[in-house]
């Protein structure tokens, strides 16, 4: 917990020091919210995939909600693509009877509502809270007996409800007419199940419930800390900026594991065609390390059930449109949509690898 406290000492300090944060914007310079220098100006907000990519006026309110379907297909190994039966005659689990792999998950969707608010207490601190409601399913093969390539059949198992609540504070360090930058200090509430099971075929041809592998539950079942630090930059019609965010897994949890810490950074840049429409274009690279610990109860003969397939490197790509009505009853909702697609994965261990992921969003400030 040493780490959260020092996040929130530091929070604290930067938040009641105006000096740190430069002065408090007048009419007609900078501000990253509608109501003044970037009034109605669509990419005066990053890029949809970015989560606290902007601050608000003191007083001000903004509601969110954003979809996201992100699907996997196909499994790897480091930087190759591998069949099924390749993993079963070549890959083994230690945490499972038998130790050879039986069974191969080939796909895997996610869908997920995210419902988020701000509200600014003062021009130098934004409050920002978001809840995600979480569909997934994974797809598998189960091959025949102990041994060999035999398809017996085909499963599916689901998981579904809440997340992990997410709580953060956006602290401005630094603002003039054209630059913004400012503190992520965020915390993650283990809010999302970590026991969800179903019903899987066996190499028996028998049916039984279990606990899900670790990629298929809801939350995290840890604490954890999200510091990150995020810029922004506009001139004429030309918008950039950059953001760096990390997951600091705060202990084990409840069945005595964690996910591995996680550092992300993306930088983007977009144009503006006009006041209310803007393209944007986004890099993102990504580092996950290994799942630390173990739950006893995810022993199944599937990757998705040993720890040590979990993490690895990841670059994207994504194309993003930002429109807000400029008037009429809808005057200052925004719409936004993203579409990423891998452009290198080098994962640890045997792993589905990402496909594509799309993300739609609305949003609106009071």
């Amino acid at each position: 917990m040493n780490k959260l406290l020092m996040a929130g000492l530091c929070a604290s300090i930067l938040s009641t020091s105006p000096a740190l944060a430069g002065e408090n914007h007048k009419d007609g310079e900078t501000c990253n919210c509608d109501t003044a220098h970037h009034a109605l100006r669509a990419d005066s907000h990053a890029p949809i995939g970015i989560m606290g990519d902007h601050m608000h006026d003191a007083g001000e309110f903004m509601f969110s909600y954003r979809f996201m379907r992100m699907d996997m297909e196909g499994n790897r190994q480091g930087t190759n693509s591998v069949s099924p039966e390749t993993i079963v005659t070549t890959v083994t689990n230690p945490f499972a009877p038998p130790p050879t792999l039986r069974v191969v998950p080939t796909q895997m969707t996610t869908n997920m509502h995210m419902f988020g608010s701000m509200y600014a207490p003062t021009d130098n601190v934004t409050l920002m809270g978001m809840v995600n409601y979480i569909d997934r399913d994974m797809t598998h093969i189960t091959f025949q007996g102990m041994a060999g390539t035999t398809r017996l059949g085909n499963f599916k198992t689901e998981a579904k409800g809440f997340g992990d609540v997410k709580l953060s504070s956006l602290i401005k360090l630094y603002e003039d007419k054209k630059h913004h930058l400012h503190l992520n200090a965020s915390l993650s509430l283990p809010t999302g199940s970590i026991k969800k099971t179903d019903t899987v075929l066996t190499p028996m041809n028998t049916r039984v419930n279990l606990r899900l592998p670790y990629a298929m539950q809801l939350g995290s079942g840890t604490y954890d800390l999200l510091p990150g630090i995020t810029y922004n930059g506009y001139s004429n019609k030309i918008g950039w900026g950059a953001q760096y965010n990390s997951v600091l897994r705060l202990g084990h949890n409840s069945q005595d594991y964690n996910f591995g810490d996680k550092h992300t950074l993306s930088a983007w840049g977009s144009y503006s065609f006009s006041p209310i429409v803007s393209a944007s274009l986004r890099v993102t690279g990504e580092t996950e390390s290994k799942i630390d610990g173990r739950d006893t109860q995810i022993a199944a003969p599937v990757q998705t059930a040993n720890p040590n397939n979990y993490g690895g490197k990841r670059v994207s790509t994504s194309l993003g449109l930002n429109t807000v009505v400029p008037s009429g009853a809808l005057k200052g909702h925004r719409f936004s949509a993203e579409v990423t697609l891998p452009i290198y994965q080098n994962l640890n261990g045997t792993q589905l690898e990402r496909d594509k992921a799309i993300i739609f969003g609305w949003s609106k400030s009071f």
